[in-house]
């Protein structure tokens, strides 16, 4: 199965991330892991993005497609692949269906993860509290939550006009939540 999974920052996307890999036998792909990776191995579009990274601006969606048409031609995502928080806007989610297009892999079912901004920002709390993840700090969290208001939110319309999205309440015990993720994906399956 091939599927996005999308929520504010947060939400638990990385989370469920990691169990559907399991529970489906689909690749998790993670673009901020794709990027470290190259620029680790020194690819060519790792020299690129380090490049583009070390002078203080954003990797352009096209070394991100890049690695991710790179990574989609892995032996391990044949069976699928679970793509966790991207893409994060409208020019992202186009050019990520004209890549699937190309090579023949389109998307399945986009799942996107309820969650309040204040359970979010509960959730971040602690994590910061025992992490101590720089992210995760309560003034950073809402203004990553407005980012994705403007700009990652608009991508759950897009994925419904084209009748992929599934909503899931994504409040809970983590294992509860995958339960539902999971029963809606079986759903989407069967239908």
């Amino acid at each position: 199965m091939r599927i996005v999974l999308l929520g504010a920052p947060g939400s638990g996307k990385g989370t469920q991330a990691k169990r559907l890999k399991v529970e489906l036998g689909v690749a998790h792909i993670s673009t901020g892991d794709l990027l470290r990776a190259a620029v680790k191995a020194g690819t060519p579009l790792g020299v690129k993005a380090k490049a583009v990274m070390e002078a203080g601006q954003l990797v352009s969606d096209d070394i991100v497609l890049g690695l991710l048409e790179e990574r989609l031609a892995e032996p391990d995502t044949k069976s699928g692949f679970i793509l966790d928080g991207y893409p994060r806007n409208l020019a992202q989610a186009n050019a990520l269906d004209a890549l699937l297009t190309r090579v023949g892999q389109p998307l399945e079912a986009v799942v996107k993860l309820n969650v309040p901004d204040a359970a979010i920002v509960k959730r971040c709390e602690t994590r910061f509290e025992q992490e101590h993840r720089a992210d995760d700090n309560p003034e950073t969290v809402r203004k990553r939550l407005a980012v994705y208001a403007e700009q990652t939110a608009p991508v759950a319309d897009f994925y419904a006009q084209r009748g992929l999205l599934t909503e899931i309440d994504g409040v809970g015990a983590i294992e509860a939540i995958g339960d539902r993720v999971l029963a809606a994906l079986r759903s989407r399956t069967r239908a």
